[in-house]
């Protein structure tokens, strides 16, 4: 057990374990050549070798090629499609559906278990064609059918991949910290409860810790390129643009950080005491955060400009009559403080979007959080296609501990 910070060393006594683990996790990926009108242009031309066809009837189409692929492939292996209204929670009925495709024995499998349909906004290309062959490219937003690819990964678990329909085929990854360690855990035999999204009993606490570190690891990076590059252009792309089409075109995902959520979880000895140690904490800290106060906590020095309000909250939300959730918000970042189970205290920061921190957000972008193997081996982004693991996404893959590498 690291009591490292002052409060859990000032409630040392009560508490019997604790682990901290990278929660949710976001990846923009996007093929950064096309996103400029040039790159796009270029691209087409490598794609079909003129781009006389480029124009909004050929996109749309490419769009409507894609549905069509994704519906008759899920068709023929009995994959679930699910068009969702707006409000629906797509997480939730995918979840709904995982005792269907999970074994009450054995190895979980891994594979492409239902496909979700959602309109969301997104940029899309638009072309105006002038004079003797003049041709002008825009982007433009607008809400256009998205894929989510719910897929089961043997090494991360439950993984969603978002897909916009429309050409270059920008996509996000949703990945879970605590999937992840549930099946590190798994794997070395250490014993444990999990509920929901918490680990509530623990036996080798420092063991469980000691995975979950794996996360924040120089290493991390190379583990999440990894899971991408296993999956996107294999089981999601390959409706768009199949692998030949891929290789000719040079087309290859560029992945950056979006949004992170991390959590320090305390595992108290007794519920009843964690209850009171929590009150206490809301009833002396709730006054007592103001805007200067809050600033601190975040690190930032001022409010966002007069152009971008930022939220600035302070709350107490009781969502049922045993839970209490002490939330401090401020621009695109959050604090919670909430119990789990019966005797996890929960504390959770949030980055909604982490252009909130000003830097660059490529995920190998800073060399101290790259894979070394991949430092070595020079250029870290994917230059092409990934080895084809079949058409069929539900095939095992030979091996789960290693990326697929470029062909050139």
């Amino acid at each position: 057990m690291s009591l490292d910070d002052s409060f859990s060393a000032g409630y040392a006594g009560l508490i019997d374990g604790d682990y901290d683990c990278v929660d949710r996790i976001i990846l923009n990926a996007y093929f950064r050549f096309a996103q400029t009108p040039g790159g796009f242009r270029t691209w087409w031309r490598e794609l079909f070798g003129t781009d006389d066809n480029l124009d909004d009837a050929h996109l749309v189409r490419m769009a409507g090629r894609f549905s069509r692929r994704v519906r008759a492939w899920c068709k023929a292996h009995q994959v679930p499609v699910i068009d969702c209204r707006q409000g629906d929670r797509k997480r939730k009925i995918a979840e709904d559906l995982l005792p269907e495709v999970t074994p009450p024995a054995g190895p979980p499998r891994d594979g492409l278990f239902c496909v979700l349909v959602g309109r969301a906004p997104a940029p899309i290309w638009t072309v105006h064609r002038y004079g003797n062959g003049g041709l002008d490219l825009r982007r433009k937003n607008g809400y256009v059918n998205h894929y989510y690819f719910h897929i089961l990964d043997r090494e991360w678990g439950h993984v969603c991949i978002k897909m916009c329909g429309h050409p270059p085929f920008n996509a996000q990854v949703m990945l879970n910290g605590h999937e992840f360690v549930e099946r590190a855990a798994l794997a070395q035999a250490i014993p444990f409860v999990k509920e929901g999204n918490c680990f509530t009993e623990l036996s080798d606490a420092r063991g469980l810790s000691q995975l979950a570190e794996t996360l924040r690891s120089p290493s991390a990076a190379g583990r999440l390129q990894q899971v991408c590059e296993r999956w996107i252009y294999s089981a999601c792309l390959c409706f768009g643009l199949n692998l030949s089409e891929q290789a000719r075109s040079r087309f290859g995902y560029q992945y950056s950080v979006f949004q992170l959520e991390y959590s320090r979880n305390l595992l108290f000895k007794d519920g009843r005491k964690m209850e009171r140690v929590v009150q206490a904490l809301i009833d002396r800290n709730r006054s007592l955060l103001d805007l200067r106060t809050v600033r601190s906590i975040f690190g930032l020095r001022r409010r966002p400009g007069p152009n971008k309000r930022g939220r600035f909250e302070v709350t107490v939300e009781s969502p049922t009559y045993d839970l209490t959730v002490f939330k401090i918000h401020f621009s695109l970042l959050t604090v919670k403080v909430y119990t789990k189970g019966e005797r996890v205290l929960r504390i959770e920061t949030i980055v909604h979007n982490t252009k909130v921190w000003n830097c660059r957000r490529s995920l190998l972008s800073n060399p101290r959080r790259c894979d070394p193997h991949a430092r070595r081996a020079g250029h870290p982004a994917r230059t092409g296609p990934a080895p084809d693991p079949g058409w069929c996404p539900r095939r095992q893959h030979q091996t789960q501990t290693q990326a697929p590498r470029p062909d050139r």
